[in-house]
């Protein structure tokens, strides 16, 4: 016989209960309602011997209606184990009495037939043990969902791209100030050390060239302290020929290659040199009697020096030298009238003043011009600045300094050629430009002889070597000046002197005198005067103290009562 109530399940004295709604956490609330009275079944007509009638189940076996809410069945329900996701051990589902719909938790409702289990809802009541629901935050409508029935996909928040956006240029902002900070750093260490290391190169460059003050003046004073040949000098004596007015000007151009000093030497007219038959004379008029080969000789043995080579430099070659460079530039200290000037009053050529550009015609004028007054070594001095400037403005390439010498079309005195004066020019031109040139005028004393702070200062520093003047007591240097109006008859005087053991010196022609003269300026040498006197055929009378001119140690004037046959 077939029960149709199960009297412990929806029966007699148990305890009903329905779902009122969640709290706050989202767990279910229920209540207790009171037992109701059995509906009477109504009849279906697919049913047999009342049980409700399935065609898809088999062997008569009755059909489920399931209250989800626990409102009661129609009948006994078959004990079908039921799934418990948790684990709880829990298998029987408690169902109520009453009408309801056949519930399919996904939304279909079940006609007739067995139910589906669904692992994912089961009724719980709140003695019974259970899991923990998640909150469920929408309100439930027709149909019940729980959190575990879906599975949730994360979707990109705009505004979480946007923030992470933001946060990434800044840091790679920041990232980037930092970068150029670093390298601006860097580039300033960099340049530290570059700045440190030329000034290290600076200063050691300075050191070794022994430029650096306080510090290369003890090295100076010993290279000027070496003896002559512990230094390499090329020496070069320079004649500047005056072709219009007569007179020379001498200069020695030296370049020291150890020390890389060049030097322009003024040599004035009246320094005293030894001829070769120990005749003592002057600079100027050796290089009029001599010729450049006993000039340089002569030289060589008076200053201690080893002359290379001879350059002839005469006025028109000065003017067409300046010409070819293109005009220099000169610190005048004179106006110097043009020498072609016909009338007084005309603008001079050269004015005088700082930085004055001078063409060839009036380079020339300058180094050759000496004012009414004024000692030839003021002469000689512009002829240095000339010099300088020339140097200063030539090219410093020994090939086109050759080609420059070559186009002049000089004379060149051997052993000296025109490739050796080219390369030399060009090294002190070199030097010239760098600031590593002077010039020095050779002081000479009245006699003509070098003194000892000459010797200091410009021979023994400058050309490295010894000062080596006439020795007073070899001979009587002998002054002749020809005032008879015959001109061999200096020739002719010279030529007794010598004979008599005296050194003579050209005194030059004058105007014509009647009587001859016998002049000396010391006590000690009346009787040097009067043996002079003796030797030329002259009267006793003659003799007379008075200046001496040049270094000579007496004095002569030819006049007309000179008679050379009687000598």
């Amino acid at each position: 016989m077939n029960d149709r109530y199960d009297a412990g399940a929806a029966g007699h004295g148990a305890d009903q209960y329905e779902l009122v709604g969640y709290d706050e956490y989202g767990r279910p609330v229920y209540r207790q309602v009171q037992p109701q009275q059995q509906a009477q079944q109504p009849y279906d007509g697919y049913t047999q011997q009342g049980y409700g009638y399935d065609p898809y189940v088999t062997g008569g076996q009755q059909a489920q209606q399931y209250d989800p809410y626990g409102g009661g069945d129609t009948g006994q329900q078959p004990q079908t184990p039921s799934y418990d996701p948790y684990g709880t051990g829990s298998h029987q589902q408690q169902h109520t009495g009453g009408h309801s719909a056949p519930y399919d938790p996904y939304g279909r409702t079940a006609s007739s037939g067995q139910q589906p289990r669904v692992a994912e809802q089961t009724a719980y009541i709140p003695h019974q043990a259970g899991p923990v629901e998640e909150p469920v935050t929408q309100e439930r409508g027709e149909r019940d969902y729980r959190t575990e029935q879906f599975a949730f996909v994360e979707e990109p928040d705009q505004d979480s791209e946007d923030v992470i956006d933001w946060l990434k240029f800044t840091e790679n902002r920041t990232e980037r100030r930092e970068e150029a900070k670093r390298r601006a750093r860097a580039r300033v260490v960099a340049l530290v050390v570059v700045l440190a290391l030329a000034a290290a190169g600076g200063v050691g460059y300075l050191w070794y060239a022994g430029k650096l003050p306080g510090v290369s003046s003890s090295d100076d004073k010993k290279d000027t302290a070496t003896p002559t040949g512990a230094q390499k000098r090329d020496v070069i004596v320079l004649h500047l020929h005056n072709t219009k007015k007569g007179g020379t000007s001498t200069a020695l151009l030296v370049d020291n290659t150890t020390t890389k000093q060049g030097t322009t030497v003024l040599l004035p007219n009246a320094l005293a040199l030894s001829g070769d038959d120990g005749s003592t004379t002057t600079l100027a008029k050796s290089v009029d009697d001599d010729g450049s080969s006993g000039t340089r000789d002569e030289i060589d043995t008076v200053l201690g020096t080893e002359i290379q080579g001879t350059w002839r430099l005469d006025t028109p070659y000065l003017q067409n030298l300046v010409d070819l460079i293109g005009n220099i530039e000169v610190d005048t200290n004179a106006n110097v009238p043009d020498p072609e000037a016909k009338t007084k009053g005309t603008a001079p050529l050269v004015r005088k003043g700082k930085e004055q550009t001078l063409s060839g015609k009036s380079a020339v004028a300058y180094a050759t011009y000496q004012g009414s007054g004024e000692a030839q070594n003021a002469q000689l001095e512009r002829f240095g600045q000339v010099m300088q400037a020339v140097l200063r403005k030539l090219t410093s390439d020994a090939q086109g300094a050759t080609t420059t010498v070559q186009t002049l079309g000089m004379i060149i005195e051997p052993p000296l050629t025109d490739k050796d004066l080219g390369a030399f020019l060009a090294r002190l031109a070199d030097l010239a430009k760098g600031g590593d040139y002077k010039t020095a005028l050779l002081p000479v004393q009245t006699d003509g002889t070098l003194s000892a702070q000459a010797s200091a200062s410009v021979v023994k520093d400058v050309l490295g070597g010894t000062a080596k003047s006439p020795d007073k007591d070899a001979a009587i240097r002998v002054s002749v000046r020809n005032a008879s109006g015959v001109k061999d008859n200096t020739g002719k005087a010279r030529v007794v002197l010598l004979n008599g053991g005296f050194s003579f010196q050209d005194g030059g022609s004058g105007a014509a005198e009647a009587t001859s003269e016998v002049v000396y300026a010391d006590a000690a040498d009346k009787d040097d005067a009067t043996e002079v006197a003796k030797t030329l055929g002259l009267p006793a009378g003659a003799v007379s103290k008075g200046d001496v001119s040049g270094n000579a140690d007496v004095s002569v004037v030819l006049g007309q009562d000179y008679a050379p046959s009687s000598s």
